[in-house]
């Protein structure tokens, strides 16, 4: 099944007085407060790993790439993708992570709660490769059961 990601959520609900309002997003609400995702960075000790995923957070196309070599190899649920392709679309709809739930393999495999907008939230894996030099030269991302 191909992971394809999109943003669009909107709730109606009332507000302290009592008044019916239109409420924030899901995306919104994260974006304005940083604490509402309910993620702990800290358990990922690689640094590269941790800054890339810092970057898809604040939504930073331009640092994300910077981790990555030109070339980099993408798949989605085993299939290979354009990564500048398919990152290009995430950035524009600001997915993220909504927890991060476990890494292993020295940090370079992440597993958490990740929304993708009219899709729903899934359970996927970010699995990174390093290159000699220190970036990285493959993603594979798909769901999990974990």
């Amino acid at each position: 099944m191909l992971f394809t990601i999109s943003l669009s959520l909107t709730a109606c609900g009332q507000n302290k007085r009592g008044d019916l309002q239109s409420e924030p997003s899901k995306n919104q609400l994260l974006n304005n407060n940083p604490e509402l995702e309910n993620m702990d960075l800290s358990k990922i000790t690689n640094e590269n790993v941790k800054k890339a995923i810092e970057a898809l957070q604040a939504n930073d196309k331009n640092a994300w790439y910077a981790y990555f070599t030109d070339n980099a190899t993408f798949t989605d649920d085993g299939r290979t993708l354009d990564f500048k392709s398919f990152f290009d679309n995430a950035f524009a709809h600001q997915e993220k992570f909504l927890t991060i739930d476990k890494v292993k393999n020295d940090s370079k495999d992440i597993y958490g709660n990740f929304y993708a907008g009219q899709w729903g939230t899934f359970k996927v894996y970010f699995k990174f490769h390093l290159n000699s030099e220190g970036k990285f030269e493959r993603l594979d991302i798909g769901q999990t059961r974990y």
